[in-house]
């Protein structure tokens, strides 16, 4: 048997980026095969081309491919048309979208008058982004955080953003912004933060002078601008318990998360009351305190996995801090103290080995050429088999570790594209892998009970969860989040070695497995169970928080039945 890896055919990778119209059509398309046509198997693929029927609806799609996918990924190119007896037209993406709602609509039996709106507002963001992109600078990191000019390519509104004031181009990472904190002198007293690190407040009090009496709470300049009006802190201003120093000190810059910030050697992730994508995104006040007592919980794991995987690392969140002030009823108000609620996140300094570069995953990742940090860039003019050795090298860094958390520690990581950064070296090649982002960092109570029985329950629940739910959150961050994009780079650069792919990280799971005696449920997913996928499409209609997104299964390429006749084609 000849493996893909030892034919080099003919890269279908695209040395362009697509049109805003193209982009969110193939979005919508990606959607409905994970989660309504796909499933219901009313989509077929044949010479080159995709068929994808709405059966509510009485409408066949088609687009052609520029390749397929062993997990239902394929990649598509141009158009999409809706076919007919003896005729075919090519479909607006606001058509496109109109068969979306109406097929929806028939199978829930709801309606969501939000969602065109959502739609159109996530077109125009990636038309923005696409005709007044400035150019990268010379950061090779920052330019990957500020690469995902198109969005999560498996949900309907990547790019859909509203808030009630504030210009998306002074903030936003794809415009590369980068701005100056507002800061706030707030009379000590009314100040509410929690250290795990008394380094990361002096962080922020290091930020700028204020007056004795007072603390320095840095806020971004979007947020004052969002609540600046708020009656309590208009009234705080009058009364002087709150001093507006205005826009002070070095600029930061937007990273992916956009509300996230990277400077003065840190990131600051602050509240922002904006929708982007699902949902509004501020710091809810179990989130603040939250960071701040997984940090410490964590202290002894994180230690331990520091020691298992060196090559790995956890950017802790040390400290939160935020405006404490009482409204009507005297007890504190709720909206400030999320709304100017800010979590402290250790830099990149700490742990970024000497002479490597760290490149978020997402833009690694990505289906399309946006930035040096893509994988067609970093692997330009390596061959198949230089292709499968980087892909081993990376997820012998990257599994392991999510492994031994999850399975030896009890904590569930969610190491998605975007919560995850990948060091190299001066050749591109993997060196080491950051971990970020502990707002979906989750203890399974099976392994923690003492440290969360000493917790008050509305910070234990938040931060739980059971055993199963952790692992369908992990196989779906890691394997179909995360790593199954990376195999459709790969593959698009090297389109007879998919199956190689996945074989490697096959073979990575099962160097774990062997050595900590194949627990079940890594057991099933090298068998091939399907694997589990996030509704982004369904929950978005259904209006739900991420939190109760449901999973769709799709098909595994893991099991060795799988990959064997994958082989022999």
């Amino acid at each position: 048997m000849t493996s893909p890896a030892d034919t080099d055919l003919r890269s279908v990778a695209p040395t362009e980026l697509p049109t805003a119209d193209h982009a969110v059509a193939h979005t919508l398309l990606n959607c409905l095969l994970r989660e309504v046509s796909g499933p219901e198997h009313q989509s077929a693929v044949a010479d080159g081309v995709l068929h994808l029927r709405l059966p509510r609806r009485g409408v066949t799609l088609r687009v052609a491919l520029r390749r397929t996918s062993l997990v239902g990924a394929h990649r598509f190119t141009g158009p999409v048309f809706q076919e007919g007896p003896g005729e075919e037209r090519e479909l607006t993406w606001q058509e496109l979208a109109g068969h979306v709602e109406a097929e929806l609509t028939l199978r829930t039996g709801v309606t969501n008058e939000e969602f065109l709106t959502q739609v159109a507002s996530s077109r125009a963001g990636v038309a923005h982004g696409l005709d007044r992109r400035p150019a990268a600078g010379p950061d090779r990191y920052l330019e990957s955080e500020q690469a995902l000019v198109f969005g999560h390519r498996f949900h309907p509104a990547p790019k859909s953003r509203y808030a009630e004031r504030g210009s998306w181009d002074d903030y936003a990472p794809e415009a590369r912004a980068a701005f100056r904190l507002r800061h706030l002198a707030v009379r000590s007293e009314y100040i509410a933060q929690d250290t795990a690190d008394p380094g990361a407040l002096t962080l922020l009090d290091s930020l700028g002078e204020v007056p004795e009496g007072y603390t320095l709470l840095p806020a971004h300049p979007w947020q004052y601008e969002l609540l600046h009006d708020h009656p309590g802190l208009t009234a705080a201003i009058g009364r002087g318990d709150v001093i507006d120093l205005g826009e002070r000190g070095e600029d930061f810059t937007a990273t992916a998360s956009v509300r996230t910030l990277h400077g003065a050697g840190a990131f600051l992730k602050f509240s922002l009351n904006v929708r982007i994508t699902n949902c509004l995104r501020k710091n809810a006040a179990y989130e603040l305190t939250g960071a701040v007592t997984l940090t410490r919980l964590l202290a002894e794991p994180f230690a331990r996995l520091a020691e298992q995987h060196p090559e790995a690392a956890m950017l802790r969140e040390p400290a939160f801090r935020t405006l404490a002030l009482p409204g009507p009823d005297g007890k504190v108000d709720v909206s400030l103290f999320e709304g100017f609620g800010l979590i402290v996140r250790e830099g990149l300094e700490r742990h970024l080995k000497p002479g490597t570069t760290a490149l978020l995953a997402a833009a690694v990742a990505d289906e399309y050429p946006t930035s040096s940090a893509q994988l067609g860039s970093l692997l330009s003019g390596s061959g198949p088999a230089e292709a499968l050795e980087w892909w081993g090298a990376y997820l012998r860094l990257a599994v392991p570790p999510v492994l031994s958390a999850y399975f030896e520690h009890g904590v569930v990581l969610e190491p998605h594209l975007q919560n995850v950064l990948l060091g190299v070296d001066a050749a591109g090649h993997p060196v080491q892998v950051l971990y970020r982002d502990l707002e979906g960092t989750k203890l399974l109570p099976e392994q923690n009970a003492a440290l969360l029985a000493a917790l008050p329950p509305e910070v234990a629940g938040p931060m739980t969860y059971d055993a199963q739910r952790g692992w369908d959150r992990v196989v779906y961050c890691l394997v179909v989040n995360h790593l199954s994009e990376f195999v459709s780079a790969l593959a698009d650069l090297h389109p007879g070695s998919e199956a190689a792919f996945w074989a490697e990280l096959r073979s990575v799971l099962g160097e774990y497995a062997d050595a900590h005696g194949c627990p079940p449920r890594l057991a099933a997913l090298l068998a091939g169970v399907p694997l589990p996928a996030k509704a982004n499409l369904m929950t978005r209609w259904a209006r739900k928080a991420d939190r109760e997104a449901g999973y769709v299964p799709l098909p595994s390429p893991l099991g060795e039945s799988v990959l064997a006749l994958s082989w022999s084609v």
